[in-house]
């Protein structure tokens, strides 16, 4: 038991002892951290001091900067003011001068003006006493003498006037004869165009002798049902390997020619299948048609067109008058009308288009009524042209009065286009204006569905429409219409009328 209380005693003790150490060791560590706190705040303390007193130093510095800028500043304003302040004295001592100068001149006028005003009144005394001493010895008073020298110098100058007027005349006259030939040479030979030459007949060649006797079918079937579906004779004869198209409408004969040779190259010939082909040949022919009436609207500078004016314009390629080809007439009065404008100053716009549409009447004038000036004129204003164009269409043959330069212009170039060298044929026109007369009398009839003018006019054949006509009415008809063609009409030789009734049952089955 006692060396166990010594030994507790001792670590009681031990124990003492170690916490009076690690207090020592505490208060030591304390106190060496506390010093080296107040070192690094002394040193905090001095460095910034330090940067104060840069500071100070850098802010003194530049306020001394910023002091001498301004009285640098100040010193250039005062050198400034004091350079304007001599410059005002010196304009001031500059005006003052002027003024004087001024004042001396204006004395000089004065002066001088009353010596003019002196000088003046003398001669005016002096003028009054020549005139005195004129009447006294001519024996006429001012008035007078005024009167007969006014009256002598105008019978001088109405004497001269007459002169130059006359001379002014003549020579205009002169001059515009001369211009005017020039203006129209120039015109016509800048536009260059072909002669025209129109036939009535075209040729389709054939591969072989063979193809006439299937072109002409069992009987005659393919060859009547072909010339009844298109208008057009055809003419089969010796000649080899080739089929004659005759008529005088251009558009039937161009039918018939497109689809004779279709049915030569299918090699089907036969009544069904020909009118299948001659109803797709029509349709063919409006799209030429419309195209050609674009081209001609390009080709003569004429865009914006209404697109019925476009196909209207293109019915006129197979139109032909006094042996012309009215489209191509027409694109040729169109250029024409242009160039003439350009000459004289008109409007080239509207000269072109009132010349390229001057005949578009003729495309209706089988189905109007009037001269194809007035129809086109009616067609213009119907779609759109403007009345100044719309005047020159239906002037243009002076149905109507022309009311603009363009009018006259678009006269002038129409009579030119006809009147050149080969270009209309006055026994051609004659021929087919005897045709298309055959067709008017022909479908004047009632129950008329279609006629055709054949065989150079030797012959015409009426398509009745059965319901409407009967085999008795058929003869009947045949004679009314031999009788107003020997009334309304003069021809060489005889013409023959056929009137073709054709009834036809259709059924399908199936």
């Amino acid at each position: 038991m006692p060396d166990l209380f010594v030994v507790i005693v001792a670590a009681a003790a031990a124990l003492v002892i170690g916490v009076l150490i690690g207090y020592v060791a505490r208060r030591v560590v304390a106190g060496n951290a506390v010093r080296h706190a107040e070192a690094y705040a002394e040193r905090l303390v001095a460095e910034a001091r330090q940067k104060q007193k840069e500071i100070v130093l850098e802010g003194k510095d530049e306020s001394l900067k910023l002091q001498r800028a301004a009285e640098e500043e100040a010193r250039d304003k005062r050198a400034d003011l004091q350079r304007q302040e001599r410059l005002l004295l010196d304009r001031s001592e500059s005006l003052d001068r002027k003024l004087e100068a001024l004042e001396r001149r204006e004395a000089t006028h004065e002066e001088r003006q009353r010596e003019v005003e002196a000088e003046r009144a003398r001669l005016t005394e002096l003028q009054q006493q020549q005139l005195v001493e004129l009447e006294r010895v001519g024996g006429l008073s001012v008035s007078e003498a005024r009167h007969a020298l006014v009256q002598q110098i105008s019978d001088e100058a109405q004497a001269e006037a007459a002169h130059k007027v006359r001379e002014i005349e003549r020579r205009a006259v002169e001059e515009g004869e001369e211009r005017a030939r020039r203006v129209l040479t120039t015109v016509m030979q800048r536009i260059a165009a072909d002669h025209t030459s129109e036939a009535t007949v075209s040729v389709v060649h054939l591969p072989s002798e063979e193809m006439k006797g299937r072109i002409i079918g069992r009987e005659g079937r393919n060859i009547r049902a072909l010339e009844q579906a298109t208008g057009v004779d055809l003419i089969i004869d010796d000649t080899p390997e080739a089929v004659v198209l005759s008529g005088f409408d251009p558009v039937r004969r161009e039918v018939a020619r497109m689809a004779l040779t279709k049915l030569i190259s299918d090699g089907r010939i036969h009544p069904g299948r020909i009118e299948e082909t001659v109803a797709k040949c029509r349709s063919e022919i409006e799209v030429v048609m419309r195209q050609a009436g674009e081209q001609a609207a390009y080709e003569t500078g004429v865009p914006g067109l209404h697109p019925e004016l476009i196909k209207l314009l293109g019915r006129l390629k197979y139109r032909t008058s006094y042996g012309q080809n009215v489209l191509d007439h027409s694109i040729e009065t169109g250029k024409l009308a242009g160039l003439l404008a350009a000459e004289i100053g008109a409007n080239i716009n509207d000269a072109k288009k009132g010349g390229l549409l001057h005949d578009i009447g003729k495309a209706v004038d089988h189905e109007v009524e009037g001269p194809h000036a007035l129809i086109g004129g009616d067609i213009a204003k119907r779609y759109g042209i403007t009345p100044v164009v719309a005047n020159a269409i239906a002037a243009h043959h002076q149905e109507v009065e022309q009311e603009t330069i363009e009018a006259t212009v678009v006269q002038i170039a129409d009579a030119i286009s006809a009147s050149r060298p080969g270009a209309r044929g006055e026994s051609l026109d004659n021929y087919v204006k005897r045709l298309d007369d055959l067709q008017q009398i022909a479908m004047s009839f009632p129950g008329v569905e279609r006629c055709f003018a054949i065989q150079a006019g030797r012959e015409i054949r009426i398509l009745v429409r059965p319901e409407d006509i009967d085999d008795l009415a058929s003869s009947r008809l045949a004679r009314d219409v031999v009788k107003k063609i020997e009334d309304q009409l003069q021809y060489p030789g005889q013409i023959k009328v056929t009137v073709i009734r054709e009834t036809r049952a259709v059924d399908y089955a199936r």
